[in-house]
């Protein structure tokens, strides 16, 4: 009957499974994937928006302000132009006077394709000194 009973004994330990080793596994895993994930850089484009103020910007009579309304409409000295003519007209103000730059004006609202062909266009009229400022609604 001993034998029996001891030979019992050890069947309880054979069929026993130590978890110690899995758990190590587990814990060095979670430390691997929380040491990774703290270091993931996502990759994108930060974009700085110039902050509108209530405040219009000191606009001298040498510059030349170009204003883009959330419509799409360009105004050049309370008269609406096209963006085709905006060339022609920086052109001859420039030939007035030398030393202006260009001030665009873009509303809030304004898409970004109307005022960058408004910057190109003073460019190809040979002004390099463009600025941009935006306006509320």
């Amino acid at each position: 009957m001993a034998k029996h009973i001891g030979r019992h004994a050890n069947d309880q330990d054979e069929g026993e499974i130590d978890l110690t080793p899995m758990l190590d596994v587990v814990f060095i895993m979670l430390i691997f994937f929380i040491v990774t994930a703290s270091f993931v850089k996502e990759v994108g484009l930060d974009v700085n928006r110039p902050e509108s103020s209530e405040a219009p910007p000191n606009l001298d009579q040498q510059n030349i302000v170009l204003k883009v309304t959330g419509g799409g409409e360009i105004w050049l000295a309370d008269r609406r132009i096209d963006v085709r003519s905006v060339r022609a007209n920086v052109e001859r103000l420039i030939a007035e006077n030398p030393k202006a730059s260009v001030i665009v004006q873009a509303n809030e609202k304004a898409q970004t394709e109307v005022f960058a062909a408004v910057i190109d266009s003073a460019r190809e009229a040979g002004v390099f000194n463009v600025s941009l400022t935006t306006t509320p609604d």
